[in-house]
């Protein structure tokens, strides 16, 4: 291969690298939010995520069962002790408000809204 040709070659390496480096920057990694339930209340790592896929990682850390819904989907009850995970994707920013959905609770404190930008 002569030397024009091969600087050709690297050039263009250099810059599929530089596209895919652009691509990969753009499209965010999904976001994680780890949830503690308490009595009365909720405790979420982050108040706002990015828009797209977000794993709720639900622990229950009171002595009551608990659960936690926000943008129409919810997890099983959750036993003291015990973990969840839910997987939501948010299509949209805007305010979504989340609870526990068993009775009482939510109007005990057991709500919030997180932030989707």
């Amino acid at each position: 291969m002569s030397r024009s040709r091969l600087v050709l070659v690297a050039a263009l390496a250099i810059v599929a690298a530089l596209v895919y480096a652009e691509v990969s920057a753009a499209r965010p990694a999904a976001a994680t939010v780890t949830v503690t339930a308490k009595e009365f209340k909720f405790t979420l790592s982050s108040k706002s995520v990015p828009k797209g896929a977000v794993t709720f990682a639900v622990v229950n850390k009171g002595k009551l069962a608990h659960d936690f819904k926000i943008n129409g989907k919810k997890t099983a009850l959750i036993a003291p002790g015990k973990k969840a995970t839910l997987k939501v994707t948010f299509a949209k920013a805007g305010s979504y408000p989340y609870l526990c959905t068993v009775a009482g609770h939510a109007s005990f404190g057991m709500k919030g809204v997180l932030k989707v930008t």
